[in-house]
């Protein structure tokens, strides 16, 4: 699949001179492109086939084609493209994605809040442990193995 990112405005502008110079049959037959109606660039007054352009635009910027088998998103990718690079291409321009309608509610009445009171935590009893035995004390507070 090719990638697009590296052709720019002068490539464009070298396929658009090679295609003025052979005329539109022999550019399109020498490079294995039909015809692709709707989407046409159009440069000092002319069209040109989009598809066609940019895919030798590719060839002059890597070296390498892209045959029209490696546009994924067809003469619309095409032509979103060409005009990020500031050429003027003629019929419908990228939609947006549709957006679903969203279903309108009533308003909800409004209830004042009061603040969130925590719950203060238990304080966990500890016992008193005898420094002797380490056993816990009673409540007298006097160990009754230790004493």
């Amino acid at each position: 699949m090719a990638t697009f990112s590296s052709v720019k405005q002068q490539h464009v502008l070298q396929a658009i001179g090679e295609y003025d110079s052979r005329g539109s049959a022999e550019f399109l037959a020498l490079y294995g492109f039909e015809p692709t109606p709707g989407y046409p660039l159009v440069h000092e007054g002319r069209e040109y086939d989009s598809m066609a352009i940019l895919g030798v635009a590719h060839r002059y910027a890597t070296g390498r084609l892209a045959p029209p088998a490696e546009f994924h998103e067809g003469p619309q990718g095409a032509a979103a493209l060409l005009r990020k690079r500031g050429f003027e291409v003629v019929g419908p321009t990228v939609a947006p994605a549709p957006t679903r309608a969203r279903a309108t509610r009533a308003p909800r009445a409004t209830v004042p809040r009061t603040p969130a009171v925590r719950a203060a935590a238990a304080r966990e009893y500890v016992p008193a442990i005898c420094p002797t035995c380490s056993m816990a004390l009673p409540a007298t507070g006097r160990c009754d193995n230790c004493d």
